[in-house]
């Protein structure tokens, strides 16, 4: 056994005993989490009303209100996102039926979601489960092999303007209105997605048959676009930062990766409220059924898990460039710093057996 695995296995037992503590606060609150649904889709609702009443003045008062009710439409992800981990109101039931209203907002079909997010979270960090509900990551020799017209295709795909600008759109407005990755995976991805989408056209429809076809789409889209985009850069910074967790089995475990392989982004007060914590990804993963609003307790109970993972605003842009796993160093590096790194086996396809990383 290695060094690394042996850091791993004892970090392991570990996050075994850190899984025991914590399990404590897996009880959710009826009326805490009734509470948290109301004073966020309340003020979604009037801010997206308000919006489209400030039209009436100009373009720019619409659109003002439209940044805030995005950031309230990001926080019913989240309470969707609870919902699916059964955490919400700690009634399967009643958190499904609640989960899949929430969807219709969210442009997320909760069925379909809830088992992609469910492998993500049981496979999040294995180097041999990758692909399912997750940034697709290639490691260093895995990009050395790779052809150059796959290359391309790999930073094109985790540039920042198709990641963060192309990516949400592509997401939301198209992915999700079919069972992709589960076309034969049953009838309930199906009903997911088509329940889901007939339940949006008709909620469509009557809002543009109250405020009209332009004004829905000029106040609607934006909010849908920019939510989505905020809910892909959390996604991506709670797995993709340099000192993340990624290995093969026997050495992962789920504890280890769970703890090691999601960051705790450290974010301001205001920012932590609307995004429903997930920003404790670390202590989330590890016990995805405490309900979001009990994350903060952990913390205040157990100082000692802020430092684990932990990244600022400011680390948290740094992130982008770092694409490749390290094997040898175990952390996500940039092309960059890859290229610098010792040669892997080469490519077929590069001449005189030369290593591109361009």
């Amino acid at each position: 056994m290695n060094a690394t695995t042996a850091t791993a296995s004892e970090g392991g037992d570990r996050e075994k005993a850190w899984l025991k503590i914590i399990s404590v606060y897996r009880q959710p609150h009826t009326g805490r989490s009734a509470f948290e649904l109301a004073v966020t889709l309340v003020p979604f609702a009037l801010l997206w009303a308000g919006a489209w009443a400030s039209m009436r003045f100009g373009f720019w008062p619409g659109m003002i209100l439209i940044v805030p009710a995005a950031g309230f439409l990001l926080r019913l992800f989240m309470l969707q996102h609870d919902c699916g981990h059964g955490s919400f109101f700690g009634r399967r039931r009643l958190d499904d039926w609640t989960g899949r209203a929430i969807g219709v907002l969210t442009l997320t079909p909760y069925d379909y979601w809830r088992r992609a997010h469910a492998e993500h979270h049981a496979s999040a960090g294995n180097l041999d489960e990758r692909g399912v509900g997750d940034i697709t990551t290639l490691t260093v020799a895995e990009y050395a092999m790779s052809t150059p017209w796959q290359r391309f295709g790999y930073r094109f795909y985790r540039h920042p303007l198709v990641m963060f600008g192309i990516g949400p759109a592509w997401v939301f407005l198209f992915k999700q209105r079919l069972p992709f990755g589960m076309m034969r995976s049953g009838a309930l991805p199906w009903v997911s997605t088509m329940a889901t989408n007939a339940a949006i056209a008709v909620l469509a429809v009557l809002l543009v048959w109250l405020v009209g076809l332009v004004p829905f789409l000029t106040i609607h889209l934006p909010i849908v676009l920019l939510a989505g985009t905020a809910g892909v850069w959390l996604f991506y910074v709670q797995h993709q930062f340099e000192d993340t967790h990624w290995s093969k089995p026997p050495e992962w475990t789920f504890q280890y990766a769970a703890m090691h392989g999601a960051s705790h982004y450290d974010l301001p007060a205001p920012l932590r409220w609307i995004t429903g914590n997930i920003g404790m990804h670390h202590i989330h993963h590890l016990s995805s059924r405490v309900p979001f609003y009990r994350l903060p307790e952990v913390l205040r109970d157990y100082p000692e898990l802020a430092d684990l993972g932990r990244i600022t605003i400011r680390q948290s842009l740094g992130c982008v460039k770092l694409i490749l796993w390290d094997e040898a160093s175990q952390q996500l590096v940039s092309l960059r710093e890859a290229a610098k790194r010792a040669p892997f086996t080469a490519s077929a396809s590069e001449p005189d057996g030369q290593v591109s990383y361009s």
